[in-house]
């Protein structure tokens, strides 16, 4: 195997990788939670994946092509721009969605049952969100580390099929990321309501949590 497929094989495998960074799946934890079919969760995963392959794809021909070396004032940025965004997701998950649920009783013959019902109009399933999400992410980071890697391929093609790898990599992982934790929700929205709105809140104050505390830590750079 010459070095080329090396290098190639690794960006698919940093992509595998690089999804699984904390801040991506709380990220993302906090717009599945009201999917209810594991098909259309994977898309908020796929999407993710896609936006976040467009910026590294945009950032990635700047290296290549212009030769340029983004400063580390600009990566502090969108860094603080992540954590700006995970307490964005936080707050609008914790005091948001649940405060238009209350209890529906249906009548059927002699019996009856309850159920929550959303008064959210908004029930689009999150795609949008996870692809600008995906972008955010895409900017900032540890996908430095693809840039990295960038600077030091010489063939511009070779560095935007890396590029393709490394977001085949990403979109693969989260769309199996964002089935596998949709399901807690999945399961608890019929059957414990309460439990799920408990779940709600805590995905919400896990991205509060973890926001505030990126921006804490590029603060005291300064």
């Amino acid at each position: 195997m010459n070095q080329s497929a090396v290098i190639l094989a690794l960006g698919f495998v940093l992509g595998i990788k690089h999804a699984f960074d904390p801040d991506h799946i709380v990220a993302v934890s906090t717009i599945i939670k009201d999917n209810r079919q594991p098909m259309k969760t994977g898309l908020i995963g796929i999407f993710w994946g896609i936006g976040h392959t467009f910026s590294l794809l945009l950032t990635g021909l700047l290296v290549l092509l212009l030769k340029i070396n983004i400063p580390p004032e600009i990566s502090l940025f969108l860094e603080m721009m992540v954590g700006v965004m995970l307490v964005f997701l936080g707050l609008k998950s914790v005091f948001t969605k649940e405060n238009f649920n209350h209890i529906h009783v249906h009548l059927h013959g002699k019996s009856q049952h309850t159920h929550f019902h959303d008064h959210n109009l908004n029930h689009h399933h999150g795609h949008r969100r996870s692809f600008w999400i995906g972008i955010i992410h895409g900017l900032a980071g540890s996908g430095a580390l693809m840039i990295l890697v960038l600077s030091t391929i010489e063939s511009v093609s070779e560095g935007i099929y890396y590029i393709l790898l490394f977001g085949l990599g990403s979109i693969t992982a989260m769309s199996a990321i964002t089935v596998l934790l949709s399901l807690p929700f999945m399961f608890s929205a019929t059957r414990f309501p309460k439990l799920k709105k408990i779940m709600n809140m805590t995905t919400g104050i896990i991205s509060v949590a973890f926001g505030v505390i990126i921006i804490y830590e590029i603060i005291s750079i300064f």
